[in-house]
């Protein structure tokens, strides 16, 4: 078993000519088949005026995963960083990551998505935002 922080952004598309995105870290401790544990959770809305790029991505992820209290590296989908070579987005960040590789780092990144998914839906219904 290890720890992992699984990030998903979503919203990276234009709203009134800016870009909100909400983006949710995980922090869990897994095996390489599931979930073991869930410690801790974060969601951080980001509103953005140009469309978002990779250092824009990494500053989003960085000033979320900065709340989060436990250890561990930082795990995404290579989509999520434009498919960039893991090395190169490694390079950029403060702390250790990679892009997901095990089923358990796959489940860990479907519950980021789903949560920050959930919570922007609700963020733009609660603030009245017009998609």
């Amino acid at each position: 078993m290890y720890s992992i922080i699984a990030v998903d952004i979503s919203g990276r598309h234009k709203i009134n000519n800016r870009y909100y995105m909400v983006c949710a870290a995980v922090s869990v401790s897994i095996t390489a088949a599931h979930l073991d544990k869930l410690n801790q959770i974060k969601i951080k809305p980001f509103w953005l005026d140009s469309a978002p790029e990779l250092m824009d991505i990494i500053q989003v992820i960085e000033d979320t995963v900065k709340e989060i209290e436990f250890e561990g590296t930082i795990i995404t989908e290579h989509g999520e960083m434009y498919n960039q070579p893991e090395r190169v987005v490694a390079s950029m960040f403060s702390r250790d990551f990679k892009y997901q590789e095990s089923l358990g780092e796959r489940c860990a990144i479907e519950l980021a998505h789903h949560i920050s998914l959930c919570a922007r839906n609700l963020l733009v219904k609660e603030l009245g935002i017009e998609c």
